[in-house]
């Protein structure tokens, strides 16, 4: 792919307006969301795209998350982490980088950059889930007596806020029951 087709590709994505070339093989697209950058190394072989996902310290606890993202479920693009900043990142030689590829790695980045710390945030809460479970069933609890301790917890404050009203709590209480019943039986 050549600078050309690049900067028609990004026209053809975004509003025309939003896309500006900042210097010779590298543009800036910023929209009301996002600012990404669309980068060709000096020789023009390899493109890199750009796009700040958050600010690395808010990131800090799901680092382990955040890679094991790279390693599963981010496809072509990556996080990246550079300046305090976590970024998304698609990387690709320019030779054999065709339309479809570069729209695809633009709509992947943009997805990572809308989900922020939503997915992130789910494993690593299916995780610790995963641990209360674990450390349950070694101790021989069943679900209910496992719901009954949580329940306890929350009562006594060591788990919530004492001050939250009932129907928080029994909300809280609920979304406890729906996970740990979900991953019972996926935990041995």
């Amino acid at each position: 792919m050549i600078p050309e087709e690049i900067a028609s590709t990004l026209t053809e994505i975004f509003e025309p307006a939003t896309v500006q070339a900042i210097a010779p093989g590298s543009w800036q697209v910023e929209t009301s969301g996002f600012r990404l950058l669309v980068l060709l190394s000096d020789d023009q072989s390899w493109l890199r795209l750009l796009l700040p996902i958050m600010s690395a310290e808010a990131a800090q606890p799901f680092m382990e998350q955040l890679l094991a993202a790279n390693f599963d479920d981010t496809q072509e693009v990556r996080y990246a982490l550079q300046q305090g900043v976590v970024w998304g990142v698609f990387q690709h030689s320019t030779e054999s980088l065709v339309r479809t590829d570069l729209a695809g790695a633009i709509a992947r980045l943009v997805a990572l950059h809308q989900a922020g710390l939503n997915d992130v945030f789910s494993q690593l809460v299916e995780s610790r889930m995963r641990q209360i479970i674990f450390a349950a069933k070694q101790q021989g609890l069943t679900l209910e007596a496992t719901l009954q301790n949580l329940d306890r917890f929350y009562e006594e404050g060591i788990l919530g806020d004492m001050e939250q009203g009932a129907q928080s709590r029994e909300e809280t209480l609920a979304a406890w029951r729906r996970q740990l019943e979900r991953l019972w039986q996926e935990v041995e």
